[in-house]
């Protein structure tokens, strides 16, 4: 009898912290998600202010349109699963905008060399995060479905950039480069704080 009740309770501890361990996961995967779409939206928000009235503004607002729509759908998430956002969201919101504008100053190639870049980096992490949640049974499958179709658009908005000359930006591979580190320490930054 007393040998059932520990293996019962070292079953629900078990139980418990496999709960606590995806709730956990859950949370950083919405809240650096969120974070990203914020900063998506605020890059296109900058490239549409230096580009908007050029013949890329339709193409950017495309894509802006879809960033907005991907940033609301995080904050519906925040919402429902009480996750807190990143602290950072006031510096996200002004370095996203200063990024899209920047790129978009020094040309629409470097516009779309930007867009290469972030969108680059942001279809890894969801790669890897559906790698993550697949391997779960338990997943939540509305998470799931969420970041496959963004990761979709996300590949989308990558091909776009590459389709409309990022690859002939200046410095194109440097620009690049400092984007896509840029990008992963935001991200890494986002998962914790």
């Amino acid at each position: 009898m007393l040998s059932q009740l520990r293996t019962s309770t070292l079953k629900g501890w078990h139980r418990v912290i496999r709960n606590c361990s995806t709730n956990a996961d859950l949370h950083s995967i919405v809240r650096v998600d969120h974070a990203g779409e914020l900063g998506a939206d605020r890059i296109y928000a900058g490239q549409m202010f230096v580009l908007g009235h050029t013949e890329k503004g339709p193409l950017i607002q495309h894509m802006w349109d879809q960033e907005k729509a991907h940033r609301a759908k995080f904050e519906e998430l925040i919402v429902k699963y009480r996750v807190r956002p990143t602290v950072m969201v006031p510096i996200w919101n002004i370095a996203g905008f200063a990024l899209g504008a920047g790129s978009a100053l020094l040309g629409d190639k470097a516009a779309m060399a930007c867009t290469v870049a972030v969108e680059t980096v942001i279809v890894e992490h969801y790669n890897d995060q559906l790698r993550q949640l697949m391997e779960d049974p338990n997943t939540n499958k509305e998470i799931l479905e969420t970041i496959r179709q963004f990761r979709d658009e996300e590949q989308e908005h990558h091909d776009i950039g590459i389709d409309h000359g990022a690859e002939q930006a200046p410095f194109y591979k440097a620009f690049s480069e400092l984007v896509k580190m840029g990008c992963k320490a935001a991200i890494s930054i986002s998962k914790v704080i």
